[in-house]
């Protein structure tokens, strides 16, 4: 009933909203110093940042790769703007989610990449999170992400979330 739908609700982290993201771009973007920022990452999310620098990128092009950071980023630091404790993501938790996620995309039949990315939308308990990443692959004028590139940050971006998500709940 609608009770225990609001008790499941309050255990999930907080919803991030687009306000907190564009600023979290914005404050990101103006840093200069980006390796501490990397360094924090690191300390807090090792299994993350190893994920961003695996041999699954390697066929992503050097701006396509610091892109991905630059936006994996920009999610980390808006989530714990929200939510300060977020515990280590894991490894098998990660390579799971993932496997969902490319799972959910090769199933996909749509041509365009905004339709066959649809199916994340529904329902996603971090929609702006995930709007943002689409807004990052589909409008950037000077990131110059390939198609082929598309497709693989944008799952590992959106795993990066569910990971962060995931994450959250089990703080409580």
């Amino acid at each position: 009933g609608k009770a225990s739908c609001f008790i499941l609700q309050t255990q999930i982290m907080q919803f991030v909203s687009e306000s907190i993201i564009d600023k979290t771009a914005e404050d990101l973007g103006a840093e200069d110093n980006f390796n501490a920022i990397i360094q924090d990452f690191q300390s807090g999310q090792p299994v993350l940042l190893a994920y961003l620098f695996s041999e699954n990128f390697d066929l992503l092009t050097q701006n396509e790769q610091e892109y991905m950071l630059f936006l994996a980023l920009v999610i980390w630091k808006a989530c714990k703007n929200k939510q300060p404790e977020i515990s280590p993501v894991e490894q098998s938790q990660l390579e799971e989610l993932e496997e969902s996620n490319w799972a959910k995309l090769n199933k996909s039949t749509a041509r365009k990449f905004n339709e066959r990315i649809d199916v994340f939308f529904n329902e996603y308990p971090q929609e702006d999170l995930l709007a943002f990443v689409e807004d990052a692959l589909v409008h950037d004028e000077d990131a110059e992400v390939t198609k082929e590139g598309r497709d693989f940050i944008f799952v590992a971006l959106k795993t990066i979330i569910d990971c962060l998500h995931q994450s959250s709940l089990e703080k409580e």
